[in-house]
């Protein structure tokens, strides 16, 4: 691997991390705001939508889950990888 490979890996490899952690932190942020605030968001969303509030509810967990494998999938994963190919070519 050449060195300028090498550096650019690495700069990749912080990328990812710090989208993860991004990630991470607008999926805390979410749980959080959807535990707190979800008498206000099923008036608001509810009757706009024609929604009870169980349905909201599962597509609010529906679409958490769905971002956290996103998140997995498209950033830890593919980050862990090129940390563990840069740790072998050492």
């Amino acid at each position: 691997m050449t060195e300028q490979t090498r550096d650019l890996m690495a700069t990749l490899e912080r990328v990812l991390l710090r989208c993860w952690a991004f990630a991470f932190g607008l999926l805390m942020i979410w749980l959080v705001a959807m535990l707190t605030l979800a008498g206000v968001i099923d008036r608001i969303h509810g009757p706009m939508f024609g929604l009870t509030a169980h349905e909201l509810d599962v597509i609010f967990y529906c679409a958490l889950g769905a971002l956290k494998i996103l998140t997995l999938v498209f950033l830890f994963i593919p980050w862990l990888s090129i940390k563990l190919v840069l740790r072998r070519v050492g």
